[in-house]
């Protein structure tokens, strides 16, 4: 039984970073869709935090791409 908890573990670490990889590609998609508003945009709150960055694009959303505006949505902002 000693035997298989290395495998184990190593079975829980390679799925966790896969579950990670694929996280990294959304967010990466979700980082290039809204970039360009969030500079043109929200320049002014890009170092206050996430929170000040979504509020602020929510409140030009009539401004920000479809790109940017079908994330927000995705994520029932």
């Amino acid at each position: 039984m000693v035997r298989f908890v290395p495998f184990l573990s190593l079975v829980a670490f390679a799925s966790f970073a896969v579950a990670s990889t694929a996280s990294a590609q959304v967010t990466q998609r979700e980082h290039d869709a809204c970039t360009r508003d969030v500079v043109r945009h929200c320049r002014a709150v890009m170092n206050d935090g996430d929170q000040a960055v979504l509020a602020c694009l929510k409140g030009h959303r009539s401004r920000i791409s479809r790109g940017c505006n079908k994330i927000l949505v995705e994520h029932g902002q």
